[in-house]
């Protein structure tokens, strides 16, 4: 995970005089992505996310603050300056590189339609015709699904979470 962390390390502390002033870090996050970010029983945010964004602040003694925002709207947030950073599973796509920042990649995660055990459906467009189907709203899958599937007669339903 350490060389996972150092481009943010690097991109929040350009120099020494200022990661020394660093005394607090807010993180965007929306706590519905398990297991990237979600919440516990007690409710506290969690996660592989949480866990990155805890060491980056143990690395510059700063105290990490958690900002829980909707996936849809956690860029134009960050734009707003509700928070520093975003630390939330996302996809780079080209519109988002126009808007904000990004890091190297620090995880590559494969995308699945999940269907009930005992259905075969596929992800092909005459499987899936007629059908209702749901994405994360805001999400690169919300994009593929309106783009390649809904002109073809699925029905595609957007959520606020991942849940």
């Amino acid at each position: 995970m350490k060389k996972y962390i150092l481009p943010l390390i690097a991109l929040l502390a350009t120099s020494s005089t200022f990661a020394n002033n660093i005394k607090e870090i807010r993180f965007g996050v929306d706590p519905t992505f398990a297991p990237f970010e979600s919440k516990d029983a007690a409710g506290k945010v969690v996660g592989f996310d949480i866990d990155l964004g805890n060491a980056i602040c143990e690395k510059l003694q700063a105290k990490c603050v958690w900002v829980e925002n909707n996936f849809d709207a956690i860029i134009p947030a960050l734009q707003a300056r509700k928070f520093d950073a975003i630390l939330s599973g996302m996809y780079m796509t080209e519109k988002r590189k126009e808007q904000i920042a990004f890091t190297d990649k620090i995880y590559n995660g494969p995308v699945f339609l999940v269907a009930h055990k005992n259905n075969p459906i596929k992800p092909e467009i005459d499987q899936l015709k007629g059908k209702t189907i749901g994405v994360e709203q805001g999400s690169a899958q919300e994009t593929y699904a309106n783009k390649n599937w809904r002109s073809a007669g699925v029905n595609v339903v957007a959520y606020q979470g991942a849940d």
